[in-house]
């Protein structure tokens, strides 16, 4: 394929006997496993989903053409991507994991935190985690109030300083007793 492809999910193995599969979801797109749509795997071969469903934790799918249990243990370990103009487009100041990753975060002060090479769903924000050249992690949180600028173009971020999370805690003054 000659565009970028972002991982959207993995199988992890069969489910039943119909030939439905069980998939780490990597995706952020509430759309990405509907009916109809498809993804690719890592060959560039497509898979069509006739039907998706949760399942506790789990995503489970049925693929057009996989009609069995051993047709589905046939995908376990397939990394399941999609090319990158198949992203919906994002509102301002909204990011995909992928754009972020590589990129170098930095402090207004100047202080280099590292390149993010990993972003963490969570609830509330994600967390950013940027790697410095020492391996020191920084988790960033993803919150306004702390990104100055993102511009994943120029792959840098610039983040505000807070002590003990992007910044050095100030030591203690010392007092004479």
């Amino acid at each position: 394929m000659d565009e970028p492809t972002v991982v959207v999910g993995v199988v992890t193995g069969a489910h039943g006997l119909r030939g439905d599969v069980s998939v780490q979801n990597r995706s952020d797109n509430p759309d990405r496993w509907a009916a109809g749509g498809n993804v690719l795997r890592e060959d560039g071969a497509a898979l069509t989903i006739e039907a998706s469903r949760r399942h506790g934790r789990r995503l489970l799918v049925k693929f057009a053409g996989i009609a069995d249990r051993n047709a589905a243990e046939g995908l376990r370990g397939t990394v399941l991507v999609v090319p990158e103009s198949w992203l919906p487009d994002l509102a301002e100041g909204e990011w995909w994991a992928h754009q972020l990753e590589g990129c170098e975060v930095r402090t207004v002060s100047g202080r280099v935190l590292g390149i993010v090479n990993e972003v963490i769903p969570n609830p509330a924000n994600d967390l950013w985690v940027a790697v410095d050249d020492e391996g020191r992690e920084t988790l960033v949180p993803a919150l306004e109030d702390l990104l100055i600028d993102v511009d994943v173009e120029a792959r840098t971020i610039v983040v505000r300083d807070v002590p003990g999370l992007t910044a050095p805690e100030e030591a203690p003054e010392e007092t004479e007793d």
